[in-house]
């Protein structure tokens, strides 16, 4: 009963995130009234909504009832208020406005094998429909870097860097990883490489992290004819699960031919374990790309291993990142 209404319990944090009140929290304790005005309710079971919070562990309470106060955990006050660099919250905001409804059809998907997201509404799959709208192009940009900052700055930590000098990151998004990177590597260079639209958002990240002098933002299709810019370490984070077999094999032999002898491509995922049991958040994601996408599944390591060596990679190794999140790392 639990994970069968755990839409209950999502939608309730959903709708948390999406009014701000994480943020407005982090000035202080409020009362519940005080969060009424703030975030514009009504009145009505604004105490149930509260104590729900606090019930699923995402608040704190002193005293009970209307002249009880509520404050933020440590963990919200940390990953949830806005404006931090560690916001998680940014992915959230999309789950509540895409994702929530759209997984409603997943029974549908699941007979059809087709994509349940805006490409029934408008014939156009997910990225060129979210392409088309400014706000909605810059929203689903600032989630993708919300939810894979805590695995890009780990592979920033943890990766061995001392041999490398240039990266390129394919579908480099808003640039978060190659800022990342080129932060805490005085050394390397970066390219971020993704669509033209993209450009200004990366652009503006480079220059909040106070990188724009060592990260490139080049434009382009990574699956047009032309090859990718050279590069001794080539990066994808979580693009490969997007999309079929073929394209995956495809963007792995452009990455090889990008690289020089002893170069190496890094690809972050939610990897799955080779038994597909473990890696939960893996194995619900590669669903949502039945959601997403008209191809798109997540791998196991030992799938990813048998790709790279067709490929021509002579070596594979896996890199545990944050959490469900690890490097598969290929040697040319």
């Amino acid at each position: 009963m639990q994970v069968g209404l755990g839409f209950w319990a999502s939608k309730t944090l959903l709708a948390a995130v999406k009014l701000g009140l994480f943020t407005f929290l982090e000035s202080g304790p409020r009362s519940a009234d005080d969060v009424r005005v703030a975030l514009g309710l009504h009145g009505r079971n604004v105490l149930d909504f509260l104590d729900a919070l606090l019930s699923l562990g995402f608040l704190e309470r002193d005293g009970v009832g209307p002249t009880a106060s509520y404050r933020n955990t440590a963990d919200t006050g940390f990953f949830l208020v806005k404006g931090k660099p560690q916001y998680v919250g940014g992915f959230l905001e999309m789950a509540n406005d895409r994702e929530y409804l759209f997984w409603a059809g997943l029974e549908e998907g699941l007979r059809t094998g087709e994509p349940q997201n805006e490409i029934k509404a408008t014939g156009k799959e997910s990225f060129a429909a979210i392409y088309e709208d400014p706000a909605r192009l810059k929203q689903f940009t600032e989630a993708m870097s919300s939810i894979q900052i805590g695995a890009f700055a780990a592979f920033a930590e943890q990766f061995d860097f001392s041999g490398h000098r240039l990266m390129l990151d394919v579908g480099g998004s808003g640039a978060t990883l190659s800022s990342l990177v080129a932060r805490r590597h005085p050394q390397m260079r970066c390219i971020s490489y993704d669509m033209p639209l993209l450009e200004p958002l990366a652009k503006e990240a480079c220059a909040r992290f106070g990188v724009a002098d060592r990260v490139e933002i080049v434009s382009g299709n990574f699956f047009a004819t032309e090859p990718l810019p050279k590069a001794d370490l080539v990066t994808m984070g979580n693009i490969l699960h997007s999309f079929d077999l073929p394209k995956k094999q495809l963007l792995l032999r452009k990455a090889y031919d990008a690289l020089p002898a002893g170069g190496e491509l890094a690809v972050i995922e939610l990897i799955l374990d080779d038994e597909r049991c473990a890696n939960t958040l893996g194995l619900l994601l590669s669903l949502n790309m039945l959601i997403e996408s008209d191809g798109g599944f997540n791998f196991t390591f030992a799938e990813f291993t048998g790709w790279a060596t067709t490929a021509g990679f002579r070596a594979v190794r896996l890199l545990p990142l944050a959490g469900p999140t690890s490097a598969a790392i290929a040697v040319k």
